[in-house]
């Protein structure tokens, strides 16, 4: 059989097989929205399922609001995950520039360092963050909810990667000009990584946006409740309602799409740029 002939059958598999992907991907957030979307008087376990409403209403976002302080919860998230992204965006970028660029004893024993912490499981030192944060007296505090994650271990090699990879030919013609360390940081590698700190930025903001288990053991005070938390108490509210839980859901997702809406430029570059070389 004449290769060319099969060229257009493979695309045809390849289309199916992204598609196939495509849906079971976005598939559960779209059939979300399409529940949240329909009204109290709509089947939403009608066979065959409909997936677009008859009635399309907003009732059940204003329904979630007005029982459950869903807003607060949202503000409370919001604090969090932009701290987050501050805390590691700049700590991230320091300790990254600090890694890649500078000559110190025992660099390569940190960077391994950090390789290893990304091997430990959160959950196996639960209990010590807990200790440590209650010992300072900061428990039941959205600054405890932030501190473990105010600079990960992987944006740190991220960013590590994304400054080994510059060219050090303008660095060095900055340094015989007479610019020290910080202003070779900040002027020159900084404005060539945006990249790779959108990601950080992304990945910053998601992880801190999901977190569930460390905020429900830190924090007892609903008034501090992050979203997550508070999504699960919707739900054993309102068991009876998936209108409203879909609702909820939107709700917490919205933010994250948003955000990388606004920002996927510099994620692709710096996932292609920064976050691949070594």
């Amino acid at each position: 059989m004449n290769i060319r002939a099969q060229r257009p059958g493979r695309i045809v598999l390849r289309y199916l097989l992204l598609l196939a992907v495509l849906a079971i991907s976005i598939g559960p957030f779209l059939w979300q929205l399409s529940t949240s979307l329909k009204g109290v008087g709509e089947d939403i376990y009608s066979y065959p399922p409909q997936f677009v409403p008859s009635e399309p209403t907003a009732r059940n976002y204003a329904r979630v609001a007005d029982v459950v302080p869903v807003w607060g919860f949202a503000l409370n998230s919001l604090l969090v995950a932009v701290a987050n992204v501050a805390a590691n965006c700049v700590g991230a970028a320091l300790a990254g520039y600090a890694l890649a660029r500078m000559r110190f004893f025992g660099r390569k024993f940190v960077v391994l360092a950090f390789v290893l912490a990304l091997l430990v499981p959160g959950e196996s030192i639960m209990i010590s963050l807990f200790l440590m944060m209650r010992s300072m007296q900061l428990s039941n505090t959205l600054l405890a909810v932030v501190l473990p994650g105010a600079v990960s271990a992987l944006n740190v090699l991220l960013m590590r990667n994304a400054f080994a990879g510059l060219s050090y030919a303008v660095e060095e013609a900055s340094l015989i000009d007479g610019a020290n360390a910080w202003q070779r940081f900040t002027r020159i590698a900084l404005p060539s990584v945006k990249g790779t700190i959108a990601v950080v930025a992304i990945f910053s903001f998601m992880f801190s946006w999901d977190d569930f288990l460390w905020p429900l053991i830190v924090l007892h005070d609903p008034d501090k409740y992050t979203l997550t938390i508070g999504l699960n108490y919707l739900q054993g509210t309102f068991a009876s309602d998936q209108r409203l839980i879909a609702a909820g859901t939107i709700i917490a997702v919205a933010p994250l799409i948003l955000m990388f809406l606004a920002l996927q430029k510099y994620f692709f570059r710096g996932v292609g740029a920064g976050a691949v070389k070594g």
